[in-house]
């Protein structure tokens, strides 16, 4: 049940948030009127006007929903690659000190390297296709799922440990009754944070040789100097990485509902 205390922090919320959206709009059309040359800074509401026009007129061969729906698929594709291989490096490292040995030296000299440095040898390594979307996109993700993971395996309470050992737990009951559980939190985390990176990693992936993506109308909006559809294409992005986030918030809620992280 919903007591009013907690209708009233959700309206509060809904109502801040509106008034700075409302302010963001008004400031944006305040500059486009200053501005002299239209083109370079378009109105609030012709970028609107365009992007939901672009449900049906299409940009290029698509629509703007099935653009973002190729978006969609590569970074969920990269994403959960990189959530998969992230989650166990981190793990990894954070429970075996001969693991962290081995693979945190590797691991830190590659983790300053941004994705879009990556693209050349990306092309050389798998071509102009699908494969380099994606890879641009794992490494967009893969370091910050495996540092949340990592911080969460390396955090776990160590009395916790020594008290299940003495009580004859096994290895593997230790990992899933204790280090999992406890990690979790953080995993969730390096997620949201990852998935965030993967939505920002789209643009550079889809440079790579794209006929379709939100990336895609950002960057043959640039060619044709259409400020307008760059803007659309950004609120795309904007709007349906926030869709997605809100997701992943809401199933971290449900799995960590011990430790949810505030908002």
């Amino acid at each position: 049940m919903f007591n009013k205390k907690t209708i009233r922090g959700a309206s509060e919320k809904v109502f801040w948030s509106l008034l700075a959206m409302v302010t963001v709009f008004t400031v944006w059309q305040v500059i486009a009127v200053i501005i002299p040359v239209k083109n370079l800074m378009p109105s609030p509401l012709k970028v609107l006007d365009f992007f939901f026009r672009s449900f049906v007129v299409p940009i290029g061969r698509y629509t703007i929903l099935r653009h973002i729906l190729f978006s969609l698929e590569r970074v969920t594709i990269g994403f959960f690659s990189a959530s998969v291989l992230g989650i166990i490096v981190g793990i990894g490292m954070g429970t075996s000190r001969l693991f962290r040995s081995i693979v945190r030296p590797i691991f830190e000299m590659l983790r300053p390297i941004p994705p879009i440095a990556w693209i050349p040898l990306a092309i050389l390594w798998l071509g102009i296709g699908e494969a380099t979307k994606y890879f641009i996109i794992f490494i967009g993700s893969f370091t910050n799922v495996t540092l949340n993971s990592f911080a969460g395996a390396v955090q776990v309470d160590p009395t916790l440990i020594g008290a299940a050992r003495m009580l004859g737990a096994s290895e593997r009951q230790i990992f899933t009754k204790i280090i999992l559980p406890s990690a979790t939190p953080n995993i969730f985390s390096g997620l949201q944070i990852g998935l965030s990176t993967s939505w920002m990693s789209v643009l550079a992936a889809e440079m790579v040789r794209s006929a379709e993506g939100a990336g895609w109308i950002i960057i043959m909006g640039s060619e044709s100097g259409n400020t307008t559809q760059i803007l659309a294409g950004m609120i795309a992005i904007g709007f349906f990485g926030f869709l997605i986030a809100e997701l992943m918030h809401a199933l971290e809620k449900r799995l960590c509902a011990w430790n949810v992280r505030g908002r």
